[in-house]
């Protein structure tokens, strides 16, 4: 229930603070005097857009707030800037524009005249009928359900194009792993390959030399060992004489013992060395396969090719995972596609069901408004495939005389039999949606008479299950309030016009139901027969 409404610098209003009571509350006004502003202001609280030609003081801010309360208390504010910016509070915590019209659209409802073209939506009408059959909970379950199997289905299309890129490129990612792999690369071979290569490349040589050391070693003429054995041996006898040779006959004898290792080391090494072509031939092939792999890959060092190696082993395994998670998501897919069929059919079936009784319920109540003839149908109609609402459109046909052929609702029926049918409609669902406030604007435009009086009625009788605001401009509607408030307008000293609102009772409010029976001029007659009004009901 709205308690409270406080509006700020809007349009034509300085600065508002009202409270409402429950039931059914009248709000009238002569033409201009500002019930659409309030109804402007309240609608920036469930999230129309901004506007800042609405400030009525450009450098101010325009701040809307309202408390509601029910089931618990809510205070909904928010704030323009002249800058155009908007700030939003629930219980004075900074929310979303999204939560706003969440909680917004749970608490008050505005039926404004241009809401009768709802009646020619498909989405109203199948609401309609599916808060009359009491759908929500399969609605709630069921579209939880198609929303998790549509988003299945994008991941499935989303792999395919991966997996459909990954194959395109799979055969060449093959062929380059097969390439590296069947090289059976060691990092650091390299090195030695290129050692190798030398060493068998100028055996020969390497030989040749090695055999003239060996003769310089042994040669009868000179042997370096032999030579040295004299040096050590002459240092000796003269060691008495000259401690200091002693010294140096001992490394002497060093050398020649070093001397001696090396010739064993160099002999050694000689034995190893290969001449063998077929060898070298090996190892050129090799550093062949290695050098063209580095020009292949843009690369300079098989640790890098072994890296490369790697990376394309994962993009193959990548590969086998996209296949198992697309294996993995089909299942989920195919379950869900199951489950679904099956609940869009348990509310196919309740709709079928529930479509006449809600057919005889409206037909029922916009015959009471002066429409003895009406014949309504709320038609289910199967589709081929089924979508978030279902496998059903929902079309509703009228008729404003039996005799003649039911059609298309929006394609028949007169701005005054959509606004009685709209009520209709809006008295039904208020019954389900369990909405606490609902705010009906001029909905009894073109009509008057009896039918004004009856549609009084209804909305009257809605008021006393919950709270009703009419904006009317029928003295038959505004005399069925249990409240009654009036806009009016007033021009301050500085001849500035200002809206405002006030509770009017007594004497007052008859006078303006005597104002709206007769107009500007107020007669006797309006006046009696606006106390008549208010005292029938």
């Amino acid at each position: 229930m709205l308690k409270r409404l406080i509006i700020q610098n809007y349009a034509l209003i300085d600065s508002l603070d009202i409270s409402f009571p429950g039931s059914l509350v009248i709000i009238t006004g002569e033409t201009g005097a500002g019930k659409s502003i309030l109804l402007g202001a309240l609608s920036l609280l469930l999230g129309t857009k901004a506007d800042v030609s609405a400030l009525k003081d450009k450098n101010s801010n325009c701040v809307v707030e309202a408390e509601f309360t029910g089931e618990q208390d809510i205070i909904l504010r928010r704030v323009v800037t002249p800058q155009g910016r908007s700030r939003i509070f629930m219980n004075d915590e900074p929310v979303s524009m999204d939560e706003l019209k969440e909680v917004s659209s749970r608490l008050i409802d505005i039926h404004a005249q241009h809401q009768q073209l709802l009646l020619a939506d498909r989405k109203f009408q199948m609401a309609v009928l599916d808060h009359y059959a009491h759908l929500a909970e399969e609605l709630r379950q069921y579209t939880s359900d198609y929303d998790r199997f549509t988003a299945i289905d994008n991941e499935i299309r989303e792999l395919e194009l991966r997996l459909s890129e990954s194959e395109k490129n799979r055969e060449y990612i093959e062929y380059q792993y097969g390439q590296l792999n069947d090289a059976k690369l060691i990092d650091g071979e390299l090195e030695e390959l290129e050692a190798e290569q030398k060493q068998l490349s100028n055996s020969e040589q390497i030989k040749a030399n090695i055999s003239a050391i060996e003769d310089i070693y042994n040669s009868e003429e000179f042997s370096v060992l032999t030579r040295l054995k004299e040096i050590e041996s002459l240092l000796d006898k003269m060691k008495d004489f000259i401690p200091e040779f002693d010294q140096l006959s001992q490394r002497v004898s060093s050398a020649r013992i070093e001397l001696r290792d090396i010739e064993s080391d160099i002999v050694l090494k000689g034995e190893k060395i290969s001449s063998s072509p077929e060898r070298l031939q090996a190892v050129d092939d090799r550093l062949a396969m290695i050098y063209d792999l580095f020009r292949k890959h843009g690369v300079s060092t098989i640790a890098e090719l072994i890296e490369i190696k790697e990376k394309l082993s994962v993009e193959l395994g990548r590969n086998v995972d996209l296949s198992n998670e697309k294996e993995s998501l089909q299942k989920k897919y195919n379950l869900l596609k199951d489950k679904c069929s099956q609940e869009a059919e348990n509310i196919h079936n309740k709709r079928i069901e529930y479509a006449p009784r809600l057919s005889a319920t409206i037909m029922e109540a916009i015959r009471s408004l002066e429409m003895p003839q009406a014949l309504f149908k709320v038609e289910v109609v199967s589709k081929n495939d089924w979508g978030r609402d279902g496998k059903d459109d929902v079309l509703y046909y009228f008729s404003a005389n039996g005799g003649v052929s039911l059609k298309e609702l929006s394609k028949c029926a007169s701005g005054g039999e959509l606004s009685r049918i709209m009520l209709c409609i809006k008295a039904l669902m208020a019954k389900y949606v369990g909405m606490p406030s609902m705010i009906f604007d001029e909905i009894d435009t073109g009509v008057s008479g009896s039918i004004a009086d009856k549609m009084g009625n209804l909305i009257g009788e809605m008021g006393k299950h919950m709270q009703v605001f009419a904006i009317t401009h029928l003295p038959q509607v505004a005399s069925k309030g249990t409240a009654h408030y009036l806009v009016y307008k007033e021009i301050t000293e500085h001849g500035e016009a200002r809206s405002n609102i006030k509770a009017i009772d007594g004497e007052a409010r008859v006078m303006e139901i005597a104002r709206m029976l007769s107009g500007a001029e107020l007669t006797p007659e309006a006046i009696a027969n606006a106390g008549v009004l208010l005292r029938n009901n």
